[in-house]
């Protein structure tokens, strides 16, 4: 498993304070988002993208049209960050 995949799913359970779920349950497609995956909202949308830019240095703009696909898997997510950090 990709170290940035793990990484960025324990910083979800710990972010989102997601008690009843492990990394090993959150797969890399998984959707972060809606109810056939982890199931976060839209006020845990603005909780993630504050907590990434603090821990990562990425900002995403909310009228960002890529700002949605970005934040749709933890594979996203490691895409997302290491396209900015190359």
């Amino acid at each position: 498993m990709n170290n940035l995949h793990q990484e960025l799913k324990e910083f979800i359970i710990e972010t989102m304070n997601l008690e009843d779920i492990t990394a090993a349950e959150i797969g890399d497609e998984m959707p972060l988002f809606g109810d056939e995956g982890l199931g976060l909202d839209s006020i845990d949308a603005l909780e993630l993208v504050l907590a990434l830019k603090k821990k990562y240095q990425v900002v995403l703009e909310a009228n960002d049209p890529a700002t949605r696909e970005n934040l749709a898997s933890v594979a996203a997510l490691a895409r997302l960050i290491n396209s900015r950090q190359a």
